[in-house]
């Protein structure tokens, strides 16, 4: 099997967004509590798999949409 670039672009994507947004998140609800650690690891854990399948869903959405806005406003 081929690993192929709009395979692992969403997975990388979808990581470091889920990385900071569980990081801010748990801290705006928490604060830093002594197992702050832990509990944003287990968010990230949660979050991670869930932010790849909804950026496997919303990326080609996004482009079709970047195309016709593009198409809208462009060069005249």
């Amino acid at each position: 099997m081929q690993i192929k670039p709009q395979h692992v672009q969403p997975v990388i994507m979808s990581g470091i967004m889920a990385f900071l947004m569980t990081a801010v998140i748990t801290w705006l609800n928490l604060g830093f509590p002594p197992d702050f650690l832990s509990r944003w690891l287990h968010a990230f854990v949660v979050a991670w798999p869930l932010a790849a399948l909804a950026a496997f869903i919303a990326i080609p959405i996004a482009q079709r949409a970047t195309r016709r806005i593009v198409a809208a406003f462009g060069t005249r």
